[in-house]
């Protein structure tokens, strides 16, 4: 569960505007404990599922790697709400029944 919260987070992140992975890792570090070695994976095998594009800018001297989200993007990170919310209707329910 905790796999597909991290492609819904990063997805999520992405669709608010294009950055860079050390942004990503501290922006989803703020909700789910992730460190480089997770993250990039998790970056690489989005991008080839054509959910993720990357082009490299210049800042400060270097080349930082940024990362745009695509169409097959946007319609994972749909998906991945639409479960959530399932989900959490489950959940809901759950918690609100009686204990027998």
């Amino acid at each position: 569960m905790k796999k597909g919260l991290l492609d819904a987070y990063v997805l999520m992140l992405l669709s608010h505007g294009d950055t860079y992975g050390y942004k990503l890792i501290q922006d989803v570090s703020d909700v789910i404990d992730v460190s480089e070695s997770t993250l990039y994976p998790v970056l690489r095998r989005l991008e080839g599922q054509e959910c993720l594009s990357t082009y490299n800018m210049e800042h400060g001297g270097r080349l930082r790697k940024y990362y745009r989200i695509m169409k097959g993007g946007l319609t994972k990170l749909a998906d991945y709400r639409a479960d959530c919310i399932e989900l959490r209707h489950i959940i809901d329910r759950i918690l609100e029944r009686p204990a027998s």
